[in-house]
C-alpha cells in the first residue's frame, strides 16, 4: 500500500514535528516527534510520532505498577503493531490500539508508507 508523501502530509493533521533525535536510539529509521501537551502543565503527555517508510521502534515495554501502558491512535499512513508472541496487525487511519502495561511490543511504518501515531 503505497502512500504519496504529498497526500500523507495533507492527511497528517498534527504535522511532522522535529527529528526525534533524543529517542533515535530506540528506533530503526527516521522518526519525528510533535508534542501535543506540555508535561509541565498536565499529568498527561500526548505526542504525535511520524515514522518514515520502514521506520519502527525497537521491542519495548511500558512498565507500571498501576495504570500505565500505551494508547496508539493511527492518524495518517499505514503501519504495523505487534505484541510479543502474537502476529503483527496492520494499522490504518482511525485504528486504535490499547496496550496494557508490561506488554512487550513494537510499532512502525510499512515499508512503502509513512505512519503517524498519536
Amino acid at each position: 500500500m503505497r502512500v504519496n508523501k504529498e497526500l500523507f502530509e495533507k492527511e497528517n493533521v498534527f504535522g511532522l514535528g522535529t527529528p526525534n533525535d533524543a529517542f533515535a536510539q530506540y528506533f530503526i529509521g527516521q522518526s519525528y516527534l510533535n508534542p501535543l501537551t506540555d508535561p509541565k502543565k498536565t499529568n498527561v503527555f500526548l505526542a504525535n510520532v511520524t515514522f518514515e517508510p520502514g521506520c519502527r521502534n525497537n521491542w519495548h515495554i511500558h512498565h507500571a505498577k498501576s495504570g500505565g501502558g500505551q494508547l496508539l491512535i493511527c492518524t495518517a499512513g499505514y503501519g504495523w503493531y505487534q505484541e510479543e508472541g502474537k502476529e503483527a496487525q496492520s494499522l490504518k487511519p482511525g485504528d486504535v490500539v490499547t496496550i496494557p502495561a508490561n506488554v512487550k511490543h513494537w510499532h512502525g511504518a510499512k515499508k512503502d508508507s509513512c505512519l503517524s501515531l498519536t
